[in-house]
């Protein structure tokens, strides 16, 4: 545990003018407030506050934060109170620890509405003061590591995916790359520990196998410099076992194909060093094609800069090597940190970093309620990213899988919801054309504001998704208040009335309604009838049928068609239709399909990238544009084939039928295709839930050491 003095030394080493009075003083009421309490490892309670200080120090943070971090489980933990803190402390110290006290709420309530609704205050603290997520991040950290005390099982898994899905990716929007990493890999070895360990002996493989090859590529590297007269520091460091699982997941490639596991880190002095020391690799190693990535002229989102390239290094072994100045470095190591207010004088500069924050408070004043805006918050916080550029050169950061209609959204909400085409490098497209890097995109716009109900299902930022969920909430709000004020003119009509708003208004509380439009609204949904409304107005009669056929009206849309006997839910179908699923490319909820019309047979659904819809070319009349019902609520089992080539190896088809069945699958069919002395090929059907689900199957079984090649099946 940091002793007192040593708090305030390390503190002092990098802000001679802190407060060393005020320093004490919290360390002294937070070790008072927390008394006898104790933490689930046997340690005192105030440990923790004093490891997540210390964690700040090594971010160079300012006193005021650290002071924060002594403070952050007063309020929430003791008999301390807010006031208390501002009388002692000052308004600032108050509204910081009041920040990260909502947060904390979080890891307190199971109930998903709570969590959404405290995650939403916390945003808002958070764009007030940026030191608030500073705070609550170093607190997640050190929860993290301390996470296996927990005696239940259920409580690690609660915090380590909450981990995973906001805090790690919340460190990496602000650029504390090593905090999420870190968070990242602790949830990982929760979440899933056999993969992990599984990397972490591949790893350790590499290592015993290679000796010191890291150290001997160092040396040549520092070699190459030295000769080209650039002044230059090279370090190298191992990738993160969940890093390395996360690669070969997303890029559907064996441990063996990954050539970043170890990466080698230049760091000189300006930025045309930059580019010189990037010559100097290319002039003595060979480049690998398409791994080269200047995120210098074009930074991360987060303000990430350096320049990354791939080469056949030293000893003949792939190498990623990034190059960045000093300056970069510090950013890339301490992100929003490296350039806090106390060492500029000013407050952070505002760059494209902040962007994603503005973007969140879009979001939050677009989305119905909490638990939608955390669905859309998560959406927003993908990791890869694409950049593309609008016809004035403007740069736009997107996730990976983004259409036209991201982009439209992310430049401006008017843009997006008066989109109604796009040219991408001047050539028109569908709307839900994925971009790549470097697309020019041109949105073509209309003079009325129009968003399709079906873009939701191809969008994938949660900009996009909540603007056009509110246009469309909007948009049935003005029907049902038609039809609703319908209803009402037929009731007053009915009793021989003429029609006002008057009685209405006085019938509101009767009605149990807030305003006359949302009496209207009520009356179109089918939630009040006619009847109610004529109780409420004019008591003891009676309006036959005019609820009925409101209702009646209302329903007459239909749901999505369920596919066969499978009930598999897919948009686009003509409801009634006969429905098949192909035999040659085994299509799953996730995968992007279409069907085919046969006379007789009704629609046969392939994937997108099947070899059969060739022979289709001819015949565009036949083909069906369609997707799957993401909130259909499909939980069915579904078929997946694979084929694997393993080691003939005593052992090796229990390691692969324990990997899948630990992966939650279960196999349905297995056939040998091929055998020689040395390996065996098979085609195996496991029962899966869905395209991802597949996909976690084959990462894993990508980390046995006995699995030549797994592939999904296009037979």
């Amino acid at each position: 545990m940091i002793r007192q003095y040593e708090l305030v030394e390390r503190i002092k080493s990098y802000e001679p003018t802190a407060d060393e009075g005020l320093l004490n003083r919290a360390y002294v009421f937070s070790m008072r407030a927390h008394g006898t309490q104790v933490r689930a490892n046997g340690d005192p309670y105030f440990s923790h506050p004093l490891e997540v200080a210390g964690i700040l120090t090594e971010l160079k943070l300012d006193s005021a934060s650290i002071v924060t971090a002594l403070l952050h489980d007063t309020v929430e933990d003791t008999i301390a109170t807010l006031d208390e803190i501002e009388t002692h402390f000052g308004a600032q110290i108050a509204r910081l620890v009041d920040g990260v006290t909502k947060l904390s709420r979080l890891e307190l309530q199971s109930d998903k509405t709570k969590q959404a609704e405290n995650f939403r205050k916390f945003l808002l603290a958070m764009s007030a003061d940026i030191r608030v997520l500073l705070i609550k991040l170093a607190d997640r950290l050190h929860n993290m590591r301390t996470l296996g005390y927990f005696d239940e099982a259920d409580k690690r898994r609660r915090i380590a995916l909450e981990t995973m899905d906001i805090y790690a990716p919340l460190a990496e929007r602000i650029g504390l790359q090593t905090i999420k990493d870190e968070l990242e890999d602790l949830a990982f070895a929760e979440l899933n520990p056999d993969a992990r360990n599984s990397v972490l002996a591949r790893l350790n493989f590499l290592k015993e196998q290679g000796g010191d090859r890291a150290a001997r590529i160092l040396d040549a590297l520092k070699q190459t410099f030295a000769e080209a007269r650039i002044r230059a520091s090279v370090a190298g460091r191992e990738k993160k076992p969940y890093s390395v699982w996360r690669k070969m997941e997303q890029k559907n490639v064996a441990f063996e194909q990954l050539s970043d596991i170890m990466a080698f880190r230049i760091v000189v002095d300006e930025i045309e060093d930059c580019y010189r020391a990037l010559g100097v690799v290319h002039r003595a190693y060979p480049m690998v094609p398409e791994r080269f990535k200047d995120l210098i002229s074009t930074p991360k989102p987060n303000g990430y800069r350096s320049l990354h390239t791939t080469v056949i290094g030293p000893e003949r072994q792939r190498i990623e090597i990034q190059i960045r100045t000093r300056e970069m470095h510090e950013e890339a190591e301490y992100g929003v940190a490296a350039h806090w207010a106390f060492k500029q004088a000013t407050e952070p500069r505002e760059g494209r970093q902040y962007r994603w924050l503005r973007e969140l408070l879009e979001i939050l004043d677009k989305a119905a309620g909490p638990e939608e805006f955390l669905e859309h918050t998560k959406l927003e916080m993908f990791r890869d990213q694409v950049f593309c550029f609008s016809p004035k050169g403007d740069l736009i950061n997107l996730p990976r899988g983004a259409t036209p209609v991201d982009f439209a959204y992310a430049v401006h909400s008017g843009v997006g919801d008066t989109c109604v085409g796009a040219k991408i490098n001047g050539r028109m497209v569908p709307l839900r054309t994925k971009l790549s890097n470097g697309d020019e995109v041109e949105i073509v716009r209309s003079k009325v504001p129009a968003p399709s109900p079906t873009w939701e299902g191809f969008v994938v930022t949660g900009k996009a998704r909540a603007s056009i969920r509110r246009f469309i909430r909007t948009k049935e709000r003005q029907e049902y208040m038609a039809l609703g004020r319908a209803i009402a003119e037929k009731v007053f009509r009915t009793e021989g009335q003429e029609f006002s708003e008057a009685p209405l208004e006085a019938a509101l509380p009767r009605l149990k309604q807030k305003s006359i439009d949302d009496l209207f609204v009520a009356l179109g949904q089918g939630l009040l009838t006619g009847k109610d409304l004529e109780d409420g107005l004019f008591a003891g009669r009676r309006i036959e049928g005019v609820a009925t056929r409101a209702l009646s009206f209302m329903r007459r849309r239909a749901g999505p068609v369920k596919a066969g006997d499978t009930a598999i839910p897919i948009r686009g179908l003509i409801p009634g239709m006969a429905v098949h699923f192909a035999g040659c490319c085994h299509a799953l909820p996730g995968d992007r399909i279409v069907g085919i019309l046969t006379t007789g047979k009704g629609v046969t659904i392939h994937t997108i990238d099947c070899d059969t819809l060739e022979s289709f070319g001819d015949t565009p009349e036949r083909w069906l544009d369609l997707s799957w019902d993401t909130d259909g609520g499909d939980d069915g089992i579904h078929i997946g084939r694979l084929m694997l080539v393993i080691t003939n190896e005593t052992g090796s088809l229990g390691d692969l039928t324990t990997a899948i069945a630990k992966n939650k699958g279960n196999i349905s069919n297995l056939k040998i295709t091929d055998r020689s002395p040395d390996f065996f090929e098979f085609q195996i059907d496991v029962e899966v839930l869905d395209l991802r689900h597949l996909t976690n199957i084959m990462a894993a079984l990508r980390t046995l050491p006995s699995v030549s090649s797994v592939e999904r099946a296009r037979i």
